[in-house]
């Protein structure tokens, strides 16, 4: 799992303090001394899969160069209720004034990892692997991203840019092609292309058989029946990976697996996380 980069780690901080603080932070400074100093500690109220543990350390010591953070967990590893996060000691302003952006951000991303570590044990032995997708909040992918990393699934694609998606609206645009839309989309792809993986979404089984014929690296089997999803499985028979996708729930997505895909997709990861439960307290 590799770091974040510093340089989208200060652009996050920066334009989140910027948002949320405006012009001053009025009730803190107009209740707190300049020369006050304090000493906190963020902490797990429910189990949880941590993320964004250097994010919250960024945001303190974006608003003081004298805040000490000390970090006592490392982002991916599964925490119990109680369990410290981070200390924080120094000003007071800049504690109080950074305390909820640092929590934003650190609830989000481990409520991100937390469901997606959910994800991973329910397939566990099948050797399915839990996908992202690009549901993701605008401005923040490359966060929640890495922390559906932190919670042991892998990204799909990035963007836009790393990875050649045929999808269907694709497909009817090509609707008049020759042979057929699928290799078409796919000759054309790889034209273009050359470097770049090609995936494409069938709906149907003809649609694989198309994709497999075309010479597709990936086909994504979209909204398909679990005895759809093992029929389409046994048709590609190894030419191709294969991805489940649509509909995907912890109640579903054991029996997806099953069905042999070697990918399955859930857009909840990252639009359906709910924020997890952590606070700063505040100690004498």
């Amino acid at each position: 799992m590799e770091p974040l980069p510093s340089a989208i780690v200060r652009e996050i901080v920066r334009r989140a303090l910027r948002e949320d603080v405006g012009r001053g932070d009025v009730t803190t400074l107009a209740t707190v001394s300049e020369r006050a100093s304090a000493r906190a500690a963020m902490v797990a109220r429910e189990s949880l899969v941590v993320a964004g543990v250097g994010l919250a350390e960024a945001t303190f010591r974006a608003l003081s160069p004298r805040v000490r953070v000390r970090q006592h967990v490392a982002d991916g590893q599964n925490l119990r209720a109680g369990s410290r996060i981070l200390s924080v000691e120094g000003p007071a302003r800049a504690i109080l004034t950074a305390e909820r952006v640092a929590l934003n951000l650190l609830q989000r991303l481990s409520g991100v990892a937390t469901l997606t570590a959910r994800f991973v044990a329910a397939v566990a032995g099948t050797g399915t692997i839990i996908l992202d997708t690009r549901k993701t909040t605008p401005g923040l992918r490359r966060l929640e991203k890495y922390a559906v990393k932190c919670g042991g699934g892998e990204n799909h694609r990035i963007g836009l840019f790393d990875l050649v998606l045929v999808k269907d609206n694709h497909l009817a645009a090509l609707r008049k092609a020759r042979p057929n839309p699928i290799a078409a989309a796919v000759q054309r792809a790889r034209a273009c292309y050359p470097k770049l993986k090609v995936e494409v979404e069938a709906d149907t089984l003809e649609q694989v058989m198309q994709a497999v014929a075309a010479g597709a690296d990936i086909i994504l089997l979209d909204n398909m029946t679990v005895r759809q999803l093992a029929a389409a499985v046994r048709l590609v028979a190894g030419r191709a990976q294969t991805e489940a996708s649509g509909g995907v729930s912890l109640d579903t997505v054991r029996r997806i697996a099953e069905t042999g895909v070697d990918f399955v997709s859930v857009g909840a990861l990252t639009h359906s996380a709910r924020a997890v439960d952590i606070a700063l307290d505040f100690e004498n």
